[in-house]
């Protein structure tokens, strides 16, 4: 299912004033269909093939969207209709072989619009016509200047351009202005099959400034004169649809009109804010204003601080330049200590060796006086027995009388 997205008409999905706007001009060029071989450039979803198919002898509509053509296939069709996808700068057509070629609202789609009217030209045959249109640059941006560039438009034509690029390929062209005009419509409920509609154009000169498209009958021999074509609808009503649209306008009106009676009241509160605000602010201003007065004291403080701080440190600077100095002297103090208590343990650890001889000499010598005491006292006791003997012997009456007769021992004297 192809959907409208503004790229293509698709018929029963766009506004039908926007409908009839392009149908017209299938209409205007059915006037050139009869009987002749007509190729319908850009068909899109092939209504307005199918509505030359009505007069022409065949009519081929060709497409680069593949969807476009498989919406054409399922709802139009007709002996003399057919359609084919491909692209509008390579037609798939034999050189000379169109009687009639209608491009609408084409050439600004294509990125090779250049190629395209080259392609055009290619298969033209001999008294052949090409009808092509396309929106005024200048009027489609005004129209369109609150919604922006249409984005399916590569390249838009202001009057001079259109008329100049086609006049470099096509010999002989005749343009026409497509507008809205203001009319009148006088239309029978019931049409009788002889009845012709009538026309009567006003006077006046159309600007091509300010025309909404511009249509051209393009060939390479000469035309007939143009006349002026008026394409009644079967339906709508322009007039219904502009009065539709004020009131789709009024209603947006009314919104707006309510929003922007919601924006005073969110104003109000807006204003009552910032008022409570400012003066919030203004006592954070007078806060900011003491902080300041205080801050200022303080740096003021923070310098004298500053001043006594480098004092202070130049003061401890010189006390610990005092300092080093005494820890130099003690360190050399210290080494001095230190190498006098290495000597001082070298002479107690040679000390100690001698006193340690000595030791062993007196345990020797102590192991000598006990050994000698020990003799002593053995001979002590053998003493004290010889003693004890002796006077035992001295005692003894025989030893005694012995010695009266010159017998015995001589007992030495006490």
């Amino acid at each position: 299912m192809i959907e409208f997205t503004g790229e293509r008409v698709i018929p029963g999905q766009s506004d039908l004033d926007l409908f009839n706007e392009h149908l017209a001009r299938y209409a205007f060029a059915a006037r050139f269909a009869q009987g002749r071989r007509v190729v319908d450039a850009g068909c899109g979803a092939g209504y307005g093939a199918a509505e030359l198919a009505r007069a022409a002898r065949g009519v081929l509509g060709v497409d680069a969207s593949t969807y476009a053509i498989a919406y054409a296939c399922e709802h139009y069709s007709a002996p003399n209709l057919r359609f084919v996808a491909a692209s509008c700068a390579a037609l798939p057509l034999a050189d000379a072989s169109v009687d009639l070629l209608v491009a609408f609202e084409v050439i600004e789609h294509l990125a090779e619009w250049q190629r395209f009217l080259a392609e055009a030209r290619r298969v033209l045959a001999p008294g052949g016509q090409f009808i092509v249109s396309t929106p005024n640059k200048a009027y489609y941006a005004e129209s369109r200047r609150q919604t922006g560039p249409n984005p399916y438009h590569v390249h838009e034509f202001d009057f001079d351009e259109f008329s100049a690029q086609l006049r470099v390929l096509f010999p002989e062209i005749t343009l026409f202005l497509q507008n809205h005009v203001e009319g009148i419509g006088f239309q029978p409920l019931e049409t009788q099959a002889e009845s012709v509609p009538q026309v009567r154009t006003g006077d006046g000169q159309a600007d091509p400034g300010e025309a909404h498209f511009f249509l051209a009958v393009c060939s390479l021999e000469p035309q007939p004169a143009a006349s002026a074509f008026l394409y009644l609808p079967g339906a709508g009503n322009v007039l219904r649809e502009r009065e539709l649209h004020i009131a789709r306008l009024e209603a947006e009106l009314a919104t707006k009109d309510h929003w922007l009676e919601d924006l005073r009241t969110e104003k109000q509160g807006l204003v009552n804010l910032f008022r409570a605000q400012t003066a919030e602010l203004e006592r954070s201003n007078q806060w900011a204003h003491d902080n300041e007065e205080l801050l200022h004291s303080a740096q003021e403080r923070i310098v004298v601080l500053q001043q006594e701080l480098e004092k202070t440190i130049a003061g401890y600077q010189a006390s610990i330049a005092a300092y080093q100095a005494q820890v130099g002297e003690l360190e050399g103090e210290n080494r001095a200590k230190a190498e006098w208590a290495a000597r001082l343990d070298a002479e107690l650890q040679a000390k100690g060796k001698e006193l340690l001889g000595c030791i062993q000499l007196l345990d020797t010598a102590e192991s000598t006086v006990v050994e000698r005491t020990a003799w002593a006292q053995r001979l002590n006791g053998e003493l004290q027995q010889i003693e004890a003997l002796l006077t035992m012997v001295r005692a003894s009456r025989w030893v005694r009388l012995g010695r009266t007769v010159g017998l015995g021992p001589e007992l030495p004297r006490d």
